[in-house]
């Protein structure tokens, strides 16, 4: 059996439709997930990158995107009142309900429609409240160990090379996006595509392709 860690924030759409989407593309198949809550800002920091709704003509395709798919999947999704908005109070509220800060597929699916449900404020102190009310977390989400918690789920992520959410680790492998799925499946599946002889110059080649472009400095 394989087993994968699926990194995750609620504030994306896409980690959304992703989570929802997983049981039925890998139907079939012996797998285990862990379900790990990071903080997508503290990863893009780490790589110098703009989140995805910082470029306005980007940020505009992807909620335009997102609706498509979540109709072409029939799965129930309305932007919250404000996005993008601060997930950590959502983050720490997973991490606290379990001892690891592993949330399990329940509490990650009431943060889900929490934020991609409804249309309200996701980030709502009173919404937020009646949430730790409803889960009922064996932990304070405000202490400093859940925080911690969370940082070190984000510090991991990154020292796995994860630049963002969706992201699925199997292996040491790290998959992205909600299109990688189907890629998932094929890795758990044995496809010769990851099991021949040229496998590892596919997947770890690619980092010793020259750039034809000067590096950014931070």
């Amino acid at each position: 059996m394989k087993h994968i860690t699926f990194y995750l924030d609620f504030i994306s759409p896409y980690a959304y439709l992703a989570f929802q989407e997983l049981p039925t593309a890998l139907m079939g198949l012996s797998y285990s997930v862990r379900y790990k809550p990071v903080f997508l800002g503290a990863l893009l920091k780490h790589h110098a990158v703009l989140g995805p709704a910082e470029v306005p003509p980007k940020r505009a395709w992807i909620y335009r995107h997102v609706q498509w798919l979540a109709q072409r999947q029939g799965v129930e999704l309305a932007f919250p009142a404000t996005h993008p908005f601060n997930p950590l109070g959502l983050l720490r509220l997973a991490v606290a309900t379990q001892a690891q800060g592993l949330p399990n597929r329940y509490v990650c699916e009431t943060l889900f429609k929490h934020v991609w449900t409804g249309g309200a404020d996701a980030a709502d102190p009173t919404r937020l409240h009646a949430l730790t009310t409803q889960l009922a977390p064996g932990r304070d989400p405000r202490d400093a160990a859940v925080k911690a918690q969370l940082q070190a789920h984000s510090d991991e992520a990154i020292a796995l090379g994860v630049f963002g959410v969706p992201s699925m680790e199997v292996d040491g492998k790290v998959f992205w996006g909600l299109d990688a799925l189907p890629m998932v499946r094929a890795y758990l599946e044995g496809d010769v595509w990851f099991a021949d002889t040229q496998a590892d110059t596919r997947w770890n080649g690619v980092q010793a392709i020259p750039s034809g472009i000067p590096a950014r400095t931070v």
